[in-house]
């Protein structure tokens, strides 16, 4: 499922430096930011930040609809299309995949990897029919945790409603049901740019054989540092300290390199 001009994601190379992706909160057609998931504002064109993170080196780009009607999914796929004729890095896309057809249409739009969540807390033999139709690479499962009482509670439906399962517990069923990469946001930190939940992230990295992505809280660039020394991420997720421009992903990786992070320059 990979167009012409991108590497291998299970390249040797690919797995051995860490990856840096920033991730686009679509709503409306508009890459949007919010706080702890809520109070979204604008930040921009999804085809002019995507451009951007193509030329900037961006090892692959997340693109999340965060859109509810079904409306606005079909135009969302749209925009995938248009994306995904201006990058030539792998592209995520996530966002009412509830589906194996859903994923086939995402991935007909132009995407070489889908993200799942509430879905697949829904359904999980939805994350094995898809892994099976398409390859567990094409996989990955984002996992939305909350601190409560001292336990990391996955959530649902963009963080809005609790679920059964612990973080850690719900991180080695999806490995067992044929996930590819394990997509792990902290909804306490999210937007937040107080860094990564490094504790948690620590737990699920170190205790599944799949990539762990880091997401939500990176505001500095020790934040993604710490991410991969202290939470062990293989990849580290960040949109505002991009979107806005506080930090190019050059500046990123050369830091990274500088502080002996082995990256793609």
């Amino acid at each position: 499922m990979y167009r012409a001009g991108v590497r291998p994601i299970n390249s040797i190379a690919h797995m051995l430096a860490k990856r840096i992706i920033p991730c686009l909160d679509v709503r409306d057609g508009r890459v949007v930011k919010g706080i702890n998931f809520e109070g979204l504002r604008d930040a921009g064109s999804i085809l002019e930040q995507a451009r951007f993170y193509n030329n900037e080196m961006a090892d692959e780009l997340v693109f999340l609809d965060i859109s509810a009607s079904l409306e606005s999914r079909r135009t969302t796929l749209e925009e995938v299309l248009k994306v995904s004729g201006e990058v030539f890095i792998p592209l995520t896309v996530g966002g009412g995949i509830s589906s194996v057809e859903r994923a086939r249409d995402a991935f007909l739009h132009g995407a070489d990897k889908v993200s799942v969540n509430t879905a697949a807390v829904s359904e999980p033999e939805l994350i094995s029919r898809i892994a099976e139709r398409f390859g567990s690479q094409a996989v990955v499962v984002a996992v939305d945790v909350k601190k409560v009482d001292g336990r990391y509670v996955v959530h649902t439906h963009s963080g809005k409603k609790p679920t059964e399962y612990e973080a850690v517990e719900w991180a080695h069923k999806v490995q067992e049901l044929g996930a590819g990469e394990i997509l792990l946001t902290s909804m306490d930190r999210d937007g937040t740019q107080e860094g990564y939940d490094n504790e948690i992230l620590k737990m699920i990295s170190t205790t599944v054989h799949i990539p762990v992505i880091a997401s939500g809280g990176a505001g500095n660039l020790e934040h993604l540092y710490r991410g991969f020394t202290d939470g062990c991420a293989d990849a580290a997720l960040a949109a505002s300290i991009f979107h806005f421009r506080t930090y190019s992903i050059r500046q990123a990786k050369e830091y990274l390199r500088d502080k002996g992070i082995v990256v793609r320059l």
